[in-house]
């Protein structure tokens, strides 16, 4: 019995210190795009999901929505469309033509083409928090982002082996001034990745530099023919997409790049305190801006998206981990399915202000509905932490290896090794044990998914390593992981001409806060 023990203890630290390694190395920076292997969950019968889809229909064609920007009314029109100034009511048959323009799945190129991502389908792709002014620090310490706390986020992002995407601005780097910000942003995706990337959407004239920088790397023709970023439009929330996110949605989607279309919704605030009605008001929204940007180019990839979050009636505060969030989430995926559109959602959510029990129990919470609605972009899978307000350098290494489980848990039963692990069931008999079958000295490294950062050694061990909580361990993964990063490769004639664009782009754009 002792000498069990001893295997066991050998067995877990030697297995422990070489799979740390592995994961440290970049070449097991990344995963293919899952296939999903488990089952959807439909929440609503086939008469609420009707009832959803008329009700949205009835929005946009009696209350109609705001398309606040001249260019787009004008295009509305002249699709046929009912325009009275801004206010656009869209006919059923019109807007269902154009959003069946959609591609049900396409796929968005990256540096490395092992590292292309296909969007749709039983396919998931996992992305990074997106768009926190604060970081939650090395120190713990809650602070504004800067540019290195940015590139650090996007390094961990290229190592994480179950992200597909590098994202784009984790954090606000508040160090840079806002009109010169988004070079820096989608030059530091680019550069500290070979993952596909997403684009900026603060300003038209951003999103073309972005469309730029794209064409400097990949080529104007692979672009044009190919989507090589993804980049989310807001609608604002209730009925009104307004200038700026439309000056972004136009640029993409003529330049074939994928639109994810987001509806911002607030249950309570900005939309009913009802999770079906607020379903109802969000649909109109997206399916209004999903079908603009087949206006504006017939089958440029896009995604029905959304963010969705309940308040609370008693500060206003937005909520994670709802049941009602729950619920929002498997509705919108049935209807997403009934459109034949990709769906992109948010995944470990948290309203807590720590890495703690409630941050771990939101993101939970909010991560399996999301994962059981067929969601095909995760966006926030990992280092949301206040509301979105910050990113945590801790939370995203435990949250990379919360979705390295939920990776897992997609493939669904394996069933390769079946027959043999059976016949070992009758080579053991009652009373023995399987450590040193041949099954499991074949089969011990793959067999169940190992965490890392979750400890689970005796209390004992626990003391001699420090009394380490999750916090302390994640933090140490950090530093080990930006201490092994090496850049992937990049052709200095390319990474010269985007120094060169930043350079000619900065030399006009003003040094200012907006």
């Amino acid at each position: 019995m002792a000498t069990m023990r001893s295997m066991q203890r050998e067995g877990r630290r030697g297995g422990r210190a070489s799979r740390r390694e592995a994961r440290a190395s970049v070449g097991a920076g990344s995963w293919p795009v899952l296939d999903r292997q488990v089952p959807v969950y439909d929440v609503l019968s086939e008469d609420r999901l009707e009832a959803l889809h008329q009700a949205s229909i009835k929005l946009l064609e009696e209350i109609g929505i705001d398309f606040r920007d001249d260019e787009a009314v004008a295009m509305w029109r002249e699709a046929g469309a009912d325009v009275q100034g801004y206010r656009v009511r869209i006919p059923e048959a019109l807007l269902m033509n154009l959003v069946a323009k959609a591609p049900s799945r396409f796929t968005v190129l990256a540096r490395n083409p092992e590292r292309n991502s296909e969007i749709g389908g039983n396919k998931v792709a996992f992305a990074p928090t997106y768009g926190s002014p604060f970081v939650y620090d090395m120190n713990g310490e809650r602070r504004y982002g800067t540019l290195e706390d940015l590139e650090n986020f996007h390094k961990l992002a290229y190592m994480s082996p179950a992200l597909h995407n590098t994202g784009a601005v984790t954090c606000e780097p508040v160090d840079i001034s806002v009109p010169k910000r988004h070079l820096h942003i989608t030059y530091s995706a680019i550069k500290h990745s070979d993952k596909p990337f997403m684009g900026p959407v603060t300003a038209p004239e951003r999103a073309a530099d972005a469309v730029k920088m794209a064409e400097l790397v990949f080529g104007a023709n692979v672009v044009d023919a190919n989507p090589v970023m993804l980049s989310i439009m807001n609608c604002n929330s209730p009925l009104v997409w307004d200038e700026t996110m439309l000056g972004a949605m136009k640029v993409y989607a003529r330049a074939n790049q994928a639109c994810i279309i987001s509806p911002f919704v607030m249950a309570g605030a900005n939309a009913p305190a009802s999770a079906s009605a607020a379903v109802a008001q969000l649909n109109a929204e997206a399916l209004a801006g999903v079908a603009f940007t087949q206006i504006c180019r017939a089958g440029a990839p896009v995604v029905y998206g959304h963010f969705v979050a309940t308040i609370s009636m008693r500060s206003g505060a937005p909520l994670s981990g709802t049941p009602e969030m729950g619920f929002m989430n498997l509705m919108i995926g049935q209807l997403a399915r009934r459109y034949g559109l990709p769906l992109r959602s948010s995944g470990m959510m948290a309203s807590s202000k720590k890495v703690d029990a409630q941050a771990a129990y939101e993101s939970i919470q909010t991560m399996y509905p999301v994962f059981l609605a067929g969601t095909n972009y995760v966006m926030h899978s990992c280092g949301w932490d206040e509301s979105g307000l910050s990113a945590s350098f801790a939370k995203f290494v435990l949250d990379c290896e919360q979705i390295e489980m939920f990776y897992r848990f997609g493939q669904g039963p394996q069933f390769g090794d079946f027959d043999e692990a059976v016949a070992t069931i009758k080579d053991v008999g009652p009373g023995g044990h399987y450590l040193g079958t041949e099954h499991t000295q074949n089969n011990f490294q793959t067999a169940f998914y190992m965490p890392e950062l979750a400890d689970a050694n005796s209390y004992e061990q626990w003391l001699a390593e420090g009394q380490k909580d999750a916090t302390d361990r994640a933090i140490e993964k950090v530093k080990t992981m930006l201490a092994h990063y090496q850049a992937p490769a990049l052709d200095p004639t390319i990474d010269d001409a985007l120094k060169a664009f930043i350079a000619e782009r900065e030399a006009v754009l003003p040094d200012s806060i907006a």
